[in-house]
């Protein structure tokens, strides 16, 4: 089995070198590259479905008395704790994989999970199964940013990072949307099953169109300085007259120099303050998607539609934010990602205060969601990613995310608990009615926000080693 699994998952041959003046190898190399992006950035984006699909399904689960706010803490902390384990593991494993069928795995996994949730309403059985959903969902962060990593330039990566990070705004419209209307017309289980069967179609596309890099194909010209220092570094496949397709990683230097230099970015105080940073960012951005809809349904009376309409317009604003920050940062702060970070961080904070705070108005709710979205994008990018790969080698990046994404995580699974049990304690019984105080909610949420605000000032001129080898 431990063989089958390996072979199944072992990176693919690099391909003889082929020369891209030729009219034929440069149109390959455009057409694979396209492929590459929209199948991570689309791919990556129906994970969210199946990731959110239980906080569109909370208020009517509520209401028909399966799980109080508690249990649904618990229930939602168990993905994020597995998923802050698995993307921190399985950002390891991404640098040493076939990330096409690594990617497709998770979610192939994961759409089976949710059809499951739609037959049960069992406590531990959730816990158990959206826990398993976690572990499976970090398979496709990693994947992407390694695929990154390898088919775009270091020119040209920050732009495409920003682009693709558009992805959790599409799975996050697609879901608040789609599947909101779907539980609202035949019940919550349908969510689980509507989430179940479009994930297992995407899963189908990314094995498709989910192309290792360009060297499997005899592309490796594409390479800039940059990644021709990495890949010198590591190893592979360089000379462009090399005659017999060669396995891109199996020397022992070659997984001794990896080693050595993950170990290394495991000592980086940087790094750590960024995952800390990204942490205290998880808090407010998981908050808003796990118990947005509820708040709006409870503290403002909203319907469930028009309350998933309202985190929607976020996540559709957040496509703006997500899409430009990287333009941004390349072509307004010359490539530094710290400033934006830090105006960002506080139109965040702003947005949040707004947002909750406010009086219920469908207008204002909306353009506050709108601003907390668009600032959310872009954070995710610069601290959720990029900022953390500035600082590490390319063969390194799914380690780095791996890193980010164990601390982000346990940020969102800690905020899951902790709401639940704010709002659940908060609790009151009026004339047979539940009616709840989000005191105590506001300053959590507001407060992540300030908190992850002043540990992203601390990072400044943070480089790269791969820098200090150019």
């Amino acid at each position: 089995m431990i063989e089958l699994l390996y072979g199944f998952y072992k990176k693919s041959a690099s391909m003889s070198p082929r020369d891209l003046e030729d009219a034929d190898a440069a149109k390959e190399l455009r057409r694979r590259k396209l492929a590459v992006f929209l199948s991570i950035t689309f791919g990556y984006g129906f994970y969210y479905i199946c990731r959110l699909s239980f906080s569109v399904a909370k208020k009517p689960m509520m209401d028909e008395g399966i799980f109080t706010a508690t249990e649904m803490g618990f229930i939602g902390s168990s993905l994020f704790f597995a998923y802050a384990i698995g993307k921190f593991c399985n950002g390891f494993i991404a640098d040493r994989v076939n990330i096409r069928r690594f990617m497709f795995t998770g979610l192939l996994i994961s759409a089976l999970i949710n059809l499951l949730l739609g037959f049960t309403a069992g406590f531990w059985f959730f816990v158990i199964l959206w826990g398993l959903n976690g572990w499976f969902q970090s398979f496709g962060a990693p994947a992407s940013v390694v695929a990154i990593s390898h088919w775009f330039g270091g020119k040209e990566r920050g732009t495409y990072y920003g682009m693709w990070a558009t992805s959790h705004n599409i799975g996050e419209a697609i879901t608040f949307i789609a599947i909101a209307t779907v539980i609202t017309t035949w019940g919550w289980q349908a969510g689980f099953h509507a989430a179940g069967i479009l994930c297992l179609g995407m899963a189908l596309v990314i094995l498709k169109f989910l192309y290792e890099k360009p060297a499997v194909f005899g592309l490796q010209g594409q390479a800039t300085e940059e990644d021709k220092t990495d890949d010198q570094r590591e190893g592979k496949l360089t000379s462009q007259h090399q005659a017999e397709p060669q396995a891109p990683t199996s020397s022992p230097e070659t997984e001794k120099s990896l080693n050595v230099q993950q170990f290394t970015l495991l000592k980086n105080p940087v790094l750590w303050i960024l995952a800390l940073a990204s942490a205290m960012f998880y808090v407010t951005r998981y908050a808003i998607n796990s118990w947005g809809i509820f708040f709006l349904e409870v503290e403002k009376g909203y319907s469930t539609i028009e309350a998933s309409t309202i985190i929607a317009s976020g996540a559709i604003a957040g496509i703006i934010g997500t899409f430009a920050s990287g333009w941004i940062s390349e072509k307004i702060f010359n490539g530094r990602h710290n400033m934006p970070a830090l105006i960002f961080g506080v139109f965040h904070t702003i947005a949040m205060c707004w947002f909750l705070l406010g009086p219920a108005d469908m207008l204002m709710d909306t353009l506050s969601m709108m601003l907390f979205g668009l600032t959310l994008g872009a954070l995710l990018v610069y601290l959720g990613g990029l900022m953390a790969i500035d600082i590490c080698a390319k063969a390194t990046s799914g380690a780095a995310m791996g890193i980010i994404g164990i601390a982000s995580y346990i940020g969102a699974a800690i905020q899951d608990i902790l709401s639940g049990y704010l709002i659940e304690s908060s609790k009151v019984m009026v004339d047979g009615v539940a009616v709840y105080n989000f005191e105590q909610i506001y300053i959590f949420w507001i407060g992540a926000s300030v908190v992850s605000l002043l540990l992203a000032a601390l990072v400044w001129n943070a480089k790269s080693p791969d820098a200090a080898m150019r």
